[in-house]
């Protein structure tokens, strides 16, 4: 089995200091939630994301919401074959149990991980669908003991996606970043045992996400 890890993912709660900024207050009464309860979000928090920490690699759900869903809607996960994790910017890790239905909606994929931010578990007839736990990537690593780290990212060898997908093994890792822009920092990159780029131009991770599993698919099903 393998495992996929969409790493440093634009997907975490308003932090402190951003929660007093008014289009965090005004987003958050809309909603009826707490600052502190909601997703930070760019489309709503653009004033208030200004100047902050890593801020091209932040406030995107939207585009981790496209990856999961392209990445627990195939064969290879819903047959059991590849265990999927969120590592997010703030060193969270979100485990994902067997064939978990992801809302296509965004507003309720929204709820759902607020709601998992807050209880910390969603489980339905006795089964864990989604946990989340604090967690740096070099810990999931640890935890996942992958005999191979594959990352994919503008910075590495130029390659392609089917040449890269002959190199997967059984208990192969694949780290795909989970940002709108930018590359992976250091303390991610050091854990990569190969590093490739699939082109010269930069690709949302959706895509590569959808292109990688699939050319990995052929491999094993056709």
């Amino acid at each position: 089995m393998i495992s996929l890890i969409l790493s440093e993912s634009a997907l975490e709660l308003v932090p402190s200091e951003l929660k007093h900024h008014p289009s965090v207050i005004s987003h958050a009464r809309k909603l009826g939630k707490r600052t502190s309860e909601i997703l930070l979000d760019n489309s709503w928090h653009f004033a208030a994301m200004k100047g902050i920490k890593n801020e091209m690699k932040r406030g995107r759900p939207d585009l981790v919401h496209f990856s999961i869903l392209e990445a627990t809607t195939i064969p290879l996960y819903l047959q059991n074959k590849m265990k999927f994790f969120v590592h997010t910017t703030d060193d969270k890790v979100i485990y994902f149990g067997q064939n978990v239905h992801v809302p296509k909606s965004y507003h309720r994929f929204e709820g759902l991980i607020e709601k998992l931010y807050q209880e910390k578990k969603i489980i339905t007839n006795n089964d864990v669908l989604l946990e989340i736990k604090e967690k740096t990537f070099p810990e999931l690593l640890d935890e996942i003991n992958p005999s191979k780290v594959i990352g994919l990212s503008t910075k590495g060898t130029l390659n392609s996606y089917e040449k890269i997908a002959a190199e997967i093994s059984d208990n192969t890792c694949i780290v795909i970043g989970g940002f709108q822009k930018g590359n992976f920092s250091d303390s991610i990159e050091n854990k990569i045992s190969t590093l490739y780029s699939i082109g010269n131009e930069s690709f949302e991770g959706h895509v590569v996400v959808a292109r990688m599993l699939y050319e990995y698919e052929k491999t094993i099903f056709m």
